[in-house]
């Protein structure tokens, strides 16, 4: 990379020395003015190697740029700006002009404390707990986004100049360029770089920039094709959920999305699949569409006189409110439409964004296509397909060990199929998939609107398959067909016609608690999602309760973990499909048939899991589990 460094002293020199040592190209070298005929370290040092150097008594007047400075420095056509240590205020014009932005070295943890003297009040408030922060340059002091910090312990005598040379000095250096660093590093790394977005590498000969990246691997199996990259401690793996990066502590991390050298941004479980350039052809209608979407993409970016295909969203100015008002603007014109932040950053000109729109659409823009191994039967004039696998984070996969059990028609006593048999660490991993879904998937984010726009779609689905609904169950219960049709499926569907429209009317409360002068006080409450729901279903009516309390906690925007009764776990796992097919997000529904003894009696508790129980006979607020108020009921 191209990186131009802008400080000053020995810290200065060694991180120059640091960065070139790892292969990059340092540009120029911006340091203050020789100092009674000596010059900084820095600027010797890069002198002697070559590189250009650049001493500015001063880069601005009057709180103005001076465009010649600023002119030589855009010369030098830097990528990264790096200030290790900088005494000098440095413009805006300089601080945004590289593409990856510019990253400070501060000797403390931000914020708690700020400016130059930060180490000294490190000693003089007492500290137990002293280090640095690498964060990114913004007009404020010291204000940018955090990056990374180390910490260490401030001993008993410690000054400012044992702290500084035992910790803040040698970590400090290799924080700034060191990619060999524990995964929970990497992702912080990858996370807190929002400016491109995402943190950038070499890989397969050209650069690619990682964005939307996640700790939360449990169950994810590192399996798939390799991608060698640059520097890093091993190989990554390209899977289906994305890809799999290694910290030096080997622990791993998920990248979902990458950016490609040309701008194009694309799934990484699409990595090696490539780009589809198979443009689609638009209708009529899809046309009409397209020239209001022109339209609304001219008034965000004024300063574009004419939007093409080829114009890109971003470099003709957007910023990330603009994606905001974009993402909005365009679900306004397309009635229905499932469109994220994400997908502006996927498809970010105009043409691409078009073809993304129009699949989205068409409904062509799934991910994968879930695999399900179905159990076929002809009954009641049907032909069953029936799923049989546990569900998880939106697939379908066996049991661990390959474990099942047979499930009986109570009728002949006949075996239906093998069902997997979840295990203890089946039991985490779904838990892990629901956590994840709620922290940092769709589910959390989308609107409360949306949210019971999905759960009427799941109804209506749940409502187009009643008579397949009803056979499984009495095939799988021993219900009889009418009563199973009438009242186990057809009050389900309105259970969650019902709780759908909850959804936008979860409200909280304004109490007033005191009438004193001069003011009247008032308490506000706030009525929030518990998190990861572990829901327990009995036998009789098994589809029935279910939905008593799946659609409760859903509505309310939480996601569960649902343990069908041993002998009745068909219907669940049929519904399972339906919320596929409602678009519902992957790791919001999971669902574990198997033995209570196994794992449901004494893991229900599992770390970041709120146990719905049996809800029966209570009032319904009570089990749509959200908190009000300041208590965070739920995850850890």
């Amino acid at each position: 990379m191209k990186i131009a460094v802008i400080g000053q002293s020995l810290f200065g020199q060694e991180v120059y020395c640091h960065l070139r040592k790892e292969g990059h190209e340092v540009v120029g070298v911006f340091t203050v003015p020789d100092k009674d005929g000596k010059a900084d370290p820095l600027g010797l040092e890069a002198e002697k190697d070559g590189v250009p150097v650049f001493k500015f008594p001063r880069w601005r007047v009057k709180g103005q740029a001076l465009p010649d400075v600023v002119a030589k420095y855009q010369a030098l056509g830097a990528e990264l700006n790096v200030l290790p240590f900088c005494s000098q205020f440095i413009p805006m014009e300089v601080i945004s002009a590289p593409c990856h932005g510019s990253i400070i070295y501060h000797p403390s943890l931000l914020p708690r404390h700020r400016g130059a003297s930060a180490i000294n009040w490190t000693l003089i408030h007492g500290d137990k707990k002293g280090g640095f922060t690498i964060f990114w340059a913004d007009d404020g002091l010291d204000t940018g986004d955090l990056l990374l910090q180390k910490e260490c312990e401030i001993l008993p005598d410690d000054t400012v100049s044992t702290l500084y040379n035992r910790f803040l000095f040698p970590e400090g250096i290799k924080g700034m360029i060191n990619w060999e660093q524990p995964a929970e590093v990497i992702h912080n790394w990858i996370r807190g770089n929002d400016k491109v977005p995402g943190a950038w590498t070499e890989a397969c000969g050209q650069k690619l920039t990682f964005f939307n990246s996640t700790l939360n691997t449990a169950g994810l199996v590192p399996e798939g094709e390799d991608l060698p990259i640059l520097g890093a401690h091993r190989p990554g793996i390209v899977t289906k959920a994305g890809l799999i990066l290694f910290g030096n502590d080997d622990r791993m991390l998920l990248v979902k999305n990458i950016q490609l050298e040309d701008g194009k941004m694309i799934p990484a479980s699409h990595f090696f699949k490539g780009v589809d350039s198979n443009a689609l052809e638009l209708t009529e209608e899809e046309l009409v569409m397209a020239e209001a979407v022109r339209s609304a993409w001219k008034r965000i970016l004024p300063s574009v006189l004419e939007v093409e295909d080829s114009t890109d969203f971003f470099k003709s100015g957007a910023a990330s409110v603009d994606v905001v008002r974009l993402v909005e603007e365009v679900k306004e014109l397309c009635d229905e439409l499932e469109l994220e932040n994400e997908d502006v950053y996927m498809a970010t000109t105009f043409g691409d964004f078009i073809q993304l729109l129009v699949r989205k659409l068409r409904g062509d823009d799934k991910d994968y296509e879930c695999i399900i191994d179905y159990v076929e039967k002809a009954i009641n004039k049907l032909n069953l397909r029936m799923p049989h696998q546990l569900f998880i984070g939106g697939m379908f996969v066996d049991a661990e060990g390959a474990k099942t059990y047979e499930t009986i028609n109570p009728t002949d006593g006949s075996v239906i199929c093998q069902v997997s048999l979840a295990q203890v660490s089946d039991v985490d991993k779904a838990v892990a998939a629901a956590k994840d879904a709620f922290e940092n998937g769709l589910w959390g984010r989308i609107s409360a609107r949306d949210r019971g726009r999905l759960l009427y779609r799941l109804a209506d689905l749940m409502e187009q398959h009643q008579e397949e609904l009803a056979t499984i169950e009495a095939l799988d219960a021993g219900a009889v067909y009418t009563l199973a049709l009438k009242t186990h499926v057809g009050m389900s569907i309105q259970t969650f016609r019902y709780f759908a429209g909850w959804c936008d009317k979860i409200q909280g409360s304004t109490i007033p608690i005191n009438h004193a002068r001069p003011n009247r006080n008032l308490t506000l409450t706030r009525k929030e999602p518990i998190g990861v729901c572990g829901i327990v279903i009995p036998w009789n009516y098994p589809l029935m309760m279910l939905s008593w309390k799946t659609a409760a906690c859903l509505a309310a925007g939480n996601t569960v973990v649902i343990k069908p009764a041993q002998v009745t776990p068909l219907t669940a796992l049929k519904f399972a499909e339906l919320t596929l097919k409602a678009g519902i997000p992957k790791g919001v529904v999971n669902i574990l048939p198997g033995s209570g003894k196994g794992w449901g009696h004494g893991h229900l508790g599992a770390p970041g899991l709120q146990a719905a129980g049996d809800a029966l006979g209570q009032n319904r607020a009570c089990y749509m589990m959200y908190s009000s108020g300041t208590e965070q009921l739920g995850a850890e």
